[in-house]
Parts: structure tokens; sequence; C-alpha cells
């Protein structure tokens, strides 16, 4: 089917929130790529990187303070949603970028602007706590790739609810995730990798789950607008 709307332009925008979300993932990468090369900061501007994690970072030691004084001061709990804004170089920014405008389009034009918030936010929130509460590290968490799993869950809730109304085959629709996480396994046994991957698939698990509640309209909408999506 084609559309009968001829000033229609062939390249569809991309949500404005998801484009919001990725410039500010590259702002805050080419400010420290930038202060790295000497550009800002001057002699300072080497260490900005460093800084930016201690002050923004998520850590376990956080969550171990909070626990045991009972105290949950607002600029510790900012570092749940600030981490994934910063980034440990300019490769672990550039993937997480593509993801969130790959991604991050499909879940705020089939479900919402709000709902793509909600899930990055959130996958983000549970991803860390989950890191520090079932690790014992003293690596921070940083970059956004927690919340791209959370939208990864997103989208594969997206092809499970197709497969289960096509009566098709429901496990490829975790096809994405499980490559995702081979690759990242095989990386990690070639260069080494901490345990970030908890915080991942945490993202993922929140991400799926919170589609049960956001999916809009129900599976009917889902499917309508994975339909439209096709077609374009």
């Amino acid at each position: 089917m084609y559309s009968d709307d001829l000033n229609a332009s062939p390249i569809n925008p991309l949500p404005a929130v998801v484009v919001v979300f990725a410039l500010a993932i590259a702002g805050v990468e080419l400010t420290l790529q930038a202060a790295e090369r000497g550009f800002l900061g001057g002699a300072d501007g080497a260490g900005w990187r460093l800084e930016a994690i201690r002050a923004f970072a998520w850590f376990d030691a956080v969550l171990d303070w909070m626990t045991e004084t009972g105290r949950t001061p607002p600029e510790q709990l900012m570092r749940l949603v600030t981490y994934p804004f910063v980034h440990g170089g300019f490769a672990h920014a550039a993937f997480t970028i593509v993801f969130v405008l790959a991604i991050g389009k499909m879940v705020a034009e089939v479900f919402s602007s709000l709902a793509f918030v909600v899930i990055f936010v959130g996958s983000g929130v549970v991803g860390a706590l989950i890191y520090a509460a079932f690790l014992t590290t003293p690596v921070a968490l940083v970059g956004a790739y927690p919340p791209v799993y959370g939208l990864i869950g997103a989208m594969t809730f997206m092809l499970w609810v197709r497969a289960r109304v096509e009566g098709t085959n429901q496990a490829r629709a975790f096809g994405l995730i499980a490559a995702l996480l081979a690759i990242q396994l095989v990386f990690n046994l070639i260069f080494g990798g901490g345990n970030e991957w908890v915080a991942d698939i945490a993202g993922f698990l929140t991400g799926f789950t919170l589609s049960f509640v956001l999916a809009p309209d129900g599976t009917r909408r889902v499917l309508a607008t994975l339909a439209r999506l096709r077609r374009r």
C-alpha cells in the first residue's frame, strides 16, 4: 500500500525526544574529547573525563553507603540518571548513539515519546541498582548500554507480540539480544572486560517488562504500527 500524499517526505524524521537524548550523549562526549585534546580546560582538560566519572557515574559503593546510613541525598540519587551520559571514550559513546537513534526511533514511534523516556530512564535506573546490588566492584558504571538494552527489550516485545499473533516462532524475537550477548561475551574473553553485562541484562528485562504496560492500545496498536513502519 502506498500513500496518496505525494508531498510526503521520503525520509521518515526521527522523533524529537530520540534526537534530544542522542545529542545529549554526543554533546558530553564531544566536550570531553575537546578537553582531552587541549581545546577546552587548558592543562586541566585532560582530567575532565575522570572528574565527570567521579561526579556523575554510578558506583557500587554509593548504594552500599546509602543502605548502611539510610540516607538518600539527591546528588547521589542523580547518579542513577546521569551515568548513561558519560562514557569511557569516543567509540563507547558512538555505539550507544547509533543504537539510541536506530532502536529508539522504533520504540518512540510504536509506543510514544513518553514511553521512550520511561524505558530509557527506567532501564538505566534498574540496571544500575542490580549492578550494585549483585556485584562488589570498585569499577564505575558508565555509558548508555543499560538503557539501550532496555530499548532492545521493548523492540523484542514488539517482535514477540507479532510472532504470537502470527503464530510464528516466538523464540526468534529474542535473536537480537542473544546475538548481542554472545558478541559481548566473545569480546570479554578476548580483550577482557568487566561485569557491566549484569546491568545490561537487567536493562533488557526492564524494557521488556515495561512494554506490557506502555504498549499503546494493546497488541492491536503495536501490530498496526509495525505494519505501517514496514511499508515506509
